[in-house]
């Protein structure tokens, strides 16, 4: 595999100080956007295709130009570092060890798009993290990086402020509109839509939502040029991604590598293979929400979304679960139903009570009290959920379930009854036996 420069996470030490990320070039792209209309640098990053890193891919400076024009009321910037998908952990990493990259893509993005005030919204449980981004956000104040002294620093008259939010353990958090009624102080329900967050978000002013990693790309982006950026991975997908390997691989982690990586060489040339030599069951590619890949398709998998989407599944947040032959895949899922049972908001019927319904099924074929027509029944409940909530939580608890069902039916097969139907006997009498049991005897 050829050498890719790391754009996110680059082997510098102490990059999360100022100084040392400021020797290093850090804030430079920023003052040289200065010198180009925000129209500029969003079609710049328009044409770079750079895709969001949250897990819908959707194109990042089209998204940009969804943000009107005028500036005669607040518009607002909401950087989406919530991470509770399950096999995501890649926006710790940069809320870590690479801070300043992230606050100069809110500066940069912020003057493309006429934003006076950005929020990082934190997952809840991230309390290290909070305190290194926050700890990041005081050095760039102090430097006059950020708010009112900007205009001294940089010379010019657009200056943008940076708060914390943190979240509080909520995985619907993470969908846009739930986020922004969390920072409003509203329960986190997701919104109906439209209207869009570009049209009424936070506050009910103009919004853009991106995630963490997906602002992190942009000075690497506007440093490099879209056309060297396009060079880098698949071409309808271009960039580096920040894989998140777990589960039964002997190098867990992350990895900045480029998009369109085969799957085979990231497990075994990457991340050193299984545990003990044994053999893929399955590779869940981009956090839990995500329909599963088995043995076989593992073969010819490729890491971009369009390859993906082709084979049933997705990119997501680039979350790689890797299970080996051993693994239980029936306790697999309904550990996934579980989490997302638990975590739905309860807003949309189909959500609320398939989720439940889903768990409550997969706990009777593990108890080993249901048949092969709960196997059935799980999947119309899967389809029945799929597209008919207003988020795509709905979506996400469905996938993996209707996944494992259908592409592993021999392992659920195995673990349910062919018939739950029972005929008595014609019991007459009972008797107790030499083992003081009680015996029934039959007409």
């Amino acid at each position: 595999m050829t050498k890719t420069p790391k754009l996110i996470l680059p082997d510098i030490p102490n990059l999360s100080d100022i100084d040392v990320y400021i020797q290093n070039g850090g804030y430079n792209q920023y003052r040289e956007s200065l010198k180009q209309s925000p129209d500029a640098v969003t079609n710049e990053i328009k044409k770079s295709r750079l895709r969001g890193r949250g897990g819908a891919c959707f194109p990042t400076g089209l998204k940009w130009t969804f943000m009107p024009k005028d500036n005669s009321k607040p518009k607002y910037l909401a950087v989406n570092g919530d991470e509770s998908e399950p096999g995501s952990f890649k926006d710790r990493q940069i809320f870590e060890y690479n801070p300043h990259q992230l606050i100069e893509g809110i500066m940069i993005s912020g003057f493309a798009m006429g934003i006076k005030a950005a929020y990082v919204y934190i997952r809840g449980e991230y309390h290290k993290w909070v305190n290194l981004m926050q700890k990041a956000i005081d050095q760039a104040y102090e430097r006059g990086f950020l708010g009112s002294r900007m205009k001294d620093t940089f010379g010019n008259d657009y200056t943008i402020d940076v708060y914390v939010h943190k979240g509080a353990g909520a995985y619907i958090c993470g969908e846009e509109t739930s986020l922004m009624n969390s920072i409003e102080g509203w329960r986190g329900y997701p919104r109906f839509k439209p209207p869009f967050p570009a049209q009424y978000g936070l506050w009910g002013m103009p919004t853009t939502v991106n995630n963490v990693e997906t602002i992190a790309n942009v000075p690497a982006i506007l440093r490099i040029g879209a056309d060297e950026y396009l060079k880098i991975g698949a071409p309808g997908h271009p960039g580096t991604l920040l894989y998140g390997v777990s589960g039964h691989i002997n190098k867990p982690g992350v990895y900045e590598l480029p998009t369109g990586i085969p799957l085979k060489e990231l497990i075994y040339d990457i991340c050193g293979g299984i545990p003990n030599g044994k053999k893929i069951k399955a590779v869940i590619p981009g956090g839990s929400s995500m329909p599963p890949l088995t043995a076989a398709e593992v073969e010819n998998a490729i890491m971009d979304e369009d390859s993906l989407s082709k084979m049933g599944t997705h990119i997501g947040t680039a979350g790689v679960m890797v299970m080996d032959e051993d693994t239980d895949i029936v306790a697999v899922t309904k550990r996934i139903a579980h989490f997302y049972h638990h975590e739905s908001c309860g807003q949309c019927t189909p959500c609320r009570e398939g989720c439940g319904w889903m768990e409550k099924i997969l706990a009777r074929i593990i108890k080993g009290d249901a048949t092969s027509k709960d196997l059935d029944l799980l999947v119309s409940v899967a389809n029945n959920i799929e597209g008919n909530t207003i988020c795509a939580l709905g979506d996400a608890a469905a996938w993996p379930v209707r996944g494992f069902v259908t592409k592993f039916r021999a392992d659920f097969e195995a673990r349910v009854r062919k018939d739950r139907s029972f005929v008595a006997p014609n019991i007459v009498h009972g008797r107790r036996n030499t083992a003081d049991k009680l015996v029934f005897e039959e007409v």
